[in-house]
């Protein structure tokens, strides 16, 4: 992280960016129109003038229907190469990736600030989150209907909405996520959690 609270910017972001882009024949744009960022934000993250936010790099994956590791990971390279990048209220560090035939397996820590409320863009469809809380209490899911969970909780919900992440009570709160994108967003409905989120209990 930067002494301002920023991300870092990793060069290699950019050029796995452009070689996404490039490679499905968009031009900056294109690419921007369909993330809903400005033109200026993605050539400077291309370029390594513009720090990246979560927000930003999933509102980018989510345009190039990739998951957000092929942004800031190389094929095959240690998760724990990554660098963490941050939202307004989350600091988001990849801890590994999981790959099958039907889908990646993305498994973040989140460090989710006290006093500050993220809302995330929509994941394609098919995307699905599974959050278990550590420390803390914190409110997620879909923004139109999240839910509170504390330690030992679980919450899971499809992300091919906006959603939100909080921590209440005052204090910050850290949780284990792993995001689900199918490979075939068209047959993967049946693995998605249906309707609003749902809460379970380690317990």
């Amino acid at each position: 992280m930067g002494e301002d609270g920023t991300s870092r910017f990793d060069p290699a972001i950019g050029r796995r960016l452009r070689g996404l882009r490039e490679a499905r024949g968009l031009s900056l744009s294109e690419l921007a129109r369909r993330a809903g960022v400005g033109k200026a934000t993605v050539s400077g993250l291309e370029h390594g003038t513009r720090n990246p936010t979560l927000e930003t790099m999933y509102a980018i994956a989510a345009a190039l229907s990739v998951p957000m590791s092929a942004l800031t990971l190389d094929p095959g390279a240690p998760a724990g190469d990554a660098s963490p990048v941050r939202g307004r209220a989350v600091v988001s560090t990849l801890l590994e990736v999981f790959r099958e035939p039907g889908a990646t397996y993305e498994m973040l820590r989140l460090r989710i600030l006290a006093g500050v409320e993220q809302t995330s863009p929509a994941h394609p469809p098919g995307v699905t989150e599974h959050l278990s809380v550590v420390q803390g209490t914190i409110r997620t899911g879909p923004a139109a209907a999240p839910l509170t969970a504390g330690p030992g909780e679980h919450l899971s919900w499809a992300s091919d909405v906006p959603h939100v992440y909080a921590a209440l009570g005052g204090e910050e709160a850290l949780a284990i996520l792993l995001i689900r994108t199918p490979h075939d967003p068209a047959a993967a409905a049946g693995g998605a959690p249906e309707g609003a989120a749902r809460r379970s209990s380690a317990g």
